[in-house]
């Protein structure tokens, strides 16, 4: 099953650290990547509880963290962040979409604008485990208790994204 890309085709600038030629300040840069994690670790037990010997989400958003607090490089959490996909390979539904989330999450480190994936992925996930005909309504929970997550400072950065991308991102959003 082929994943859609929901990265930008051009990269805004918003989501490109100062030192690459960016606006995004280290600590936005850290806080993207906490909020990630935040919606990531949210659906985390939809994966474990269907590979509950798999620790590679789960360590991927462990990495994230430790990459937030400056004790692993960009390069380490952006290779627990293939650890977390490699796990969803061969997996369906609302455990798949948890493990993508967790990858996106870590992911962060390496590209900020990982941020809405770990976020779609969660809500996709939430979508997938919920009775069936409740999918939609568990997706706008979701989405709900992840702007409820936001940090003030990148409150609007990461709603824009939202409204800019909703439409690569399965359209997650409309919440």
């Amino acid at each position: 099953m082929a994943e859609t890309v929901i990265l930008p085709k051009k990269r805004d600038p918003r989501f490109i650290t100062i030192r690459r030629g960016g606006t995004l300040e280290d600590l936005d840069h850290r806080l993207l990547a906490e909020w990630a994690v935040e919606c990531a670790e949210h659906v985390l037990s939809l994966f474990e509880v269907v590979q509950p010997m798999d620790p590679r989400p789960r360590r991927a958003l462990e990495q994230a963290r430790a990459w937030t607090r400056g004790e692993i490089t960009m390069t380490q959490a952006r290779s627990a962040a293939g650890h977390a996909n490699a796990a969803a390979r061969d997996l369906s539904g609302a455990a798949r979409h948890a493990a993508h989330a967790a990858g996106q999450a870590a992911a962060v480190a390496h590209v900020a604008a990982h941020e809405l994936g770990a976020a779609a992925y969660a809500i996709k996930a939430a979508r997938a485990a919920a009775p069936k005909g409740e999918g939609e309504q568990a997706g706008r929970q979701e989405c709900q208790w992840q702007r409820e997550q936001l940090p003030d400072e990148i409150r609007e950065l990461v709603l824009d994204d939202q409204r800019l991308r909703n439409d690569v991102c399965w359209l997650v959003f409309d919440c």
